[in-house]
């Protein structure tokens, strides 16, 4: 293979003379302050946000909404990497449940909710801190699985802030906005969920609706909506929260392939119009790694393109996101390989082709095989509520697997998400596998047990095995056993 353009995203330089644990570093997927939410897609798998809409029939309306929002004119992907001299898009950050709360007064008090809200001093604001747009500030609390949204947030200079409005939303739970509540957006719903998110796009799927405007609406609002923001009262227009999709039959073929992930969302899943702005504007969260040129592609799209569809057949309670989606069925499983970088003592898991294919054809020299694999679940497998995952902890020495949260903070929560198949998945419901046992470390029938080891001489390094022969090697190197029970397991895999 050729050890340049591998796959998106990831890129080989032969002649690179770099220490191998550095040079893992470089091929594996960039990491962004957002990256703990590459594998947390919001809300429950059945949440109107994450189910899809393909196969609904069209809203009776649809052609008068396309015409009144613009059947001629252009889409456009309204987030990148710099615009104006700030990041392009409406930037998030994900904190932990340490993160010290502040005040937060409100323009619409009586349809926010108080608080008070993680915002970091640092928090990164929409159109950057001397904007005077919208200044957006998303915050998720990965530890308590919250989202914090603020609209036109100001500092007040001692730590506390002042906005227009403010929402928290449980990202494990179905609730909605109070009837005729605003959020931090106009149609009443979070903005975080519907946001183009490059690490989701370099996975190869964004597994939920997306964001978008349109000029005029009508004054009204659809489920799940919970408010209006106009005196339109024409039927022509569309009413807030009103889903689009792109239409089966437009060719995404000749777009690049990061375009082509996000056109194959926007027609399984659709998107939601979430207030009143430019035509066919599509939202998404700016990062220095997308392509510019490639994004600009979106304005081959027309209006014409896409059309209404009618969702209320997925409403169970007009009072709550949850609709009557079945469980996705049993995950599949796959491999991820082990590798070792003997210069720098440093180990290596993927299931990712591209990456596997790149170690071993010396692409980034150093890295060898071990012989151990394990088994993990397939790209986009559903996990059960009761479960937890592996994920990929990037850290300066090279990624590692590490379950739940490592003492760098590196936390994964693998409820009710789809994953990329670089990450493995433990879950406790059948039919998948179960945690160890907090006592014994046991390992349900179906599933196997993976070893943890850790070496904090001189820094944290972990290793995760199924071979108690190689875990015993491990710890006579001096290593440390990391798991449950008196073996330490770490976790149960699905058996190969």
């Amino acid at each position: 293979m050729a050890c340049t353009n591998a796959s998106p995203g990831i890129k080989f330089d032969r002649a690179a003379r770099l220490l191998c644990a550095v040079a893992a570093f470089a091929v594996a997927a960039p990491v962004a302050a957002s990256d703990a939410l590459s594998v947390r897609p919001m809300f429950p798998y059945n949440n109107v946000w994450n189910v899809a809409i393909d196969t609904l029939p069209l809203d009776v309306n649809s052609n008068d909404y396309v015409t009144t929002i613009g059947a001629g004119a252009p889409a456009h992907a309204d987030f990148g990497t710099v615009y104006a001299g700030a990041p392009n898009g409406i930037p998030y950050v994900v904190v932990t449940g340490a993160q010290p709360r502040v005040g937060v007064s409100f323009t619409y008090a009586s349809e926010s909710d108080p608080g008070p809200y993680p915002i970091p001093p640092d928090a990164p604001i929409e159109g950057g801190p001397q904007s005077s747009g919208d200044r957006h500030i998303l915050i998720v609390d990965r530890d308590a699985g919250r989202l914090y949204e603020l609209f036109a947030a100001y500092p007040n200079g001692e730590g506390t802030w002042r906005a227009g409005s403010g929402a928290i939303f449980d990202l494990n739970g179905n609730a909605l906005r109070p009837a005729n509540w605003t959020s931090a957006d106009a149609a009443g719903l979070p903005i975080l969920p519907g946001l183009v998110r490059y690490e989701e796009v370099i996975a190869g799927e964004i597994p939920h609706a997306l964001r978008f405007t349109a000029p005029q609406t009508r004054n009204t609002y659809v489920w799940p909506a919970r408010h209006k923001a106009s005196n339109l009262t024409g039927i022509a227009y569309p009413p807030m929260g009103q889903r689009f999709r792109l239409k089966a039959g437009v060719n995404i073929s000749t777009f690049g392939p990061r375009m082509q992930v996000i056109l194959r969302a926007l027609k399984r899943y659709g998107m939601f119009l979430a207030d009143n702005g430019s035509s066919w504007f599509l939202s998404g969260a700016p990062d220095p790694r997308w392509d510019d040129d490639e994004l600009s592609q979106m304005s081959r799209l027309r209006g014409a393109d896409f059309e209404a569809v009618d969702e209320s057949s997925l409403m169970v309670d007009p009072n709550s996101g949850v609709t009557n989606a079945s469980a996705p069925s049993a995950p599949a499983a796959t491999t991820a390989i082990e590798f070792h970088c003997p210069s720098a003592d440093r180990y290596l898991m993927s299931a990712d082709p591209a990456l596997i294919a790149a170690l071993d054809n010396a692409c980034v020299p150093g890295w060898l095989r071990t012989g151990e694999s394990l088994s993990v679940y397939a790209q986009t497998a559903y996990v059960s509520t009761n479960s937890r995952g592996l994920c990929v902890s990037p850290g300066r020495h090279g990624d590692n697997f590490n379950a739940g949260s490592d003492a760098r903070g590196l936390a994964c929560d693998a409820s009710n998400r789809r994953f990329p198949n670089v990450w493995p998945q433990v879950a406790v419901a059948a039919p998948s596998p179960a945690l160890p046992g907090d006592v014994d470390g046991s390992c349900d029938v179906g599933s196997i047990a993976v070893f943890g080891v850790v070496d904090t001489r001189p820094d944290l390094n972990h290793r995760y095995t199924t071979s108690i022969t190689a875990r015993d090697q491990m710890l006579a190197l001096g290593w440390s056993a990391s798991g449950k029970g008196a073996l330490g397991v770490a976790m149960c895999a699905p058996a190969p």
